[in-house]
């Protein structure tokens, strides 16, 4: 895995070091790029064995540069190129080994397994409801009732797109403002109003016999997803009369 700046193992406990950083600081630094980043993605990431940052005598995280460099290579080939955990692992330690490790195709799920193999549209990386579990750090009882609001949805062989882990993590933080599951029904409501007038835009496109076209219609949709969030933030942000930083 990575080498600390001094030279050490991911592992260990972490010698005072002004070039560590905090999993707070490490947080804002990939906002930058990574809006929809949350602390309980950094900490699956790292269950994951994607990133091994340095321990203090008290137990708490310290990411070195190198670390942060990794969760962004990570965060970056799940996001543009749809490419699972465990993919992106092999990928990055071959890489840190000195090997020749060309970027992996996209992948589809076989028999259980994962096959790399061209496809035309992307397919998205995907957790199981234990790594769900974990990384929202919730029980089974809250992930039902979400389930029953309609919050998170399962896929049809019971894994979940990796995007239910920013929504887990993302009730979890309005839960500490009393912000109940139940009162983000409205908001699911409106999103998925706001889903189907970006599916009608593109449906054309998707529908097209053009493997080409159809790859557009997903990076149509991926560009006018960006502009709705973009917007519904700002409305949000007008009614309460706030900027966000």
């Amino acid at each position: 895995m990575l080498k600390t700046p001094s030279g050490g193992a991911g592992h260990g406990t972490a010698a005072t070091d002004s070039r560590l950083m905090s999993i707070g600081t490490v947080l804002n630094v990939l906002r930058a790029e990574f809006p929809d980043i949350t602390i309980s993605k950094i900490r699956f990431l790292e269950s994951e064995g994607l990133v091994e940052p340095q321990r203090t005598p008290s137990g708490y995280r310290k990411f070195s540069a190198q670390d942060v460099e990794r969760l962004g290579h990570v965060l970056r080939m799940q996001r543009d190129h749809y490419l699972p955990l465990k993919v992106i692992r092999e990928h990055l330690d071959a890489m840190e080994r000195g090997e020749a490790a060309p970027l992996p195709t996209l992948c589809r799920q076989r028999d259980g397994e994962t096959v790399l193999e061209p496809v035309e549209g992307p397919t998205a990386a995907r957790v199981g409801r234990a790594e769900l579990l974990a990384a929202a750090e919730i029980g089974e009882r809250e992930l039902a009732e979400w389930e029953s609001y309609g919050l998170i949805t399962a896929l049809p062989d019971g894994a979940y797109d990796a995007e239910a882990v920013t929504v887990a993590s993302l009730v979890v933080e309005l839960g500490r403002f009393g912000i109940e599951p139940r009162h983000l029904r409205a908001m699911k409501a409106a999103a998925d109003r706001e889903a189907g007038l970006v599916d009608q835009v593109v449906a054309p496109l998707r529908r097209h016999r053009n493997p080409q076209t159809r790859a557009h219609a997903e990076a149509r949709a991926k560009e006018l997803a960006g502009l709705t969030v973009k917007l519904h933030a700002a409305l949000v942000q007008t009614a309460l009369g706030v900027r966000l930083p």
